[in-house]
């Protein structure tokens, strides 16, 4: 049976933007807010139900853990104390951060990386759009952190890859004014 989606449905999807966790406060999402935003990431299209990606919560006293794991990569990377200090207090800015791990099978026999990537990019977008309907703002960062060997470590196991966090919590402020991305015009091109 064909749904239509309701333009109120377009427009929540249309309206979402990524906010920095310095714009993020409590209340963070809840335990079954959470289990939504990943229930919602299941449903990226997965040739072969391979769920190539994994979302880590990190809360409560885990926040702390990674405050110290992000110091101490500031500190290999040869940031001074107030460049570690810096990105010991990011760790902590928003309610809730997300590791996105992504666990790619690289030899199996029907299912490309490429399309496995691709899994993990439409979960990655599910779950941040899931997350802005329910209220929430949220916002994927990466960086140098993601290939420091201590970070990575704590986060992956073997065979997975760390793509970086979603910081989410409630926005203090919300974006206005057109996307800064290129228009549809730049994105959609016919192919003849």
């Amino acid at each position: 049976m064909k749904r239509i989606m309701s333009s109120a449905e377009l427009t929540g999807l249309l309206s979402r933007y990524s906010v920095g966790p310095k714009y993020l406060v409590e209340p963070g999402p809840s335990d079954e807010q959470l289990r939504l935003m990943v229930e919602a990431a299941l449903r990226a299209p997965d040739h072969g139900e391979l769920l190539p990606f994994r979302f880590k919560a990190v809360r409560g006293e885990a926040r702390e853990k990674m405050a110290r794991l992000f110091a101490e990569g500031a500190r290999r990377a040869g940031k001074d104390e107030a460049g570690v200090q810096m990105d010991y207090e990011r760790a902590l800015q928003p309610p809730l951060s997300v590791a996105v791990v992504a666990k790619l099978d690289l030899g199996h026999p029907q299912v490309p990386v490429h399309e496995q990537w691709a899994c993990v990019g439409g979960a990655l977008a599910n779950f941040l759009n899931a997350a802005h309907l329910l209220g929430y703002g949220g916002k994927m960062l990466s960086g140098a952190k993601v290939r420091d060997c201590g970070i990575q470590a704590a986060f992956c196991g073997p065979g997975e890859v760390l793509l970086g966090w979603i910081s989410l919590g409630t926005p203090t402020r919300r974006p206005q004014g057109p996307a800064r991305k290129p228009g549809v015009e730049t994105a959609l091109i016919d192919w003849a």
